[in-house]
């Protein structure tokens, strides 16, 4: 009889660590999907910041060119 109490015993605590790891496979998951979220937040961020440069870039090339003078011919090649 002591065998077949010490395999409940054993099953008792089988079933113990299924729940313990189940538990910390859901706080996983939960990690995981908050680092996620965080990442794809960032990625936005610097997708956006990225656009906004390049936008500036364009317009101070714009004004660069805006602000050059017009080139004028040349007298002696004429």
């Amino acid at each position: 009889m002591t065998a077949k109490a010490d395999w409940k015993e054993v099953v008792h605590e089988l079933k113990d660590q299924v729940r313990v790891l189940k538990d910390e496979k859901a706080e996983l998951q939960s990690s995981v999907k908050e680092k996620e979220s965080a990442l794809k937040r960032t990625t936005q961020k610097l997708e956006n910041a990225t656009e906004d440069l390049d936008k500036a870039n364009e317009e101070i090339e714009q004004l660069k060119k805006e602000k050059e003078p017009p080139k004028e011919k040349d007298p002696v090649k004429e």
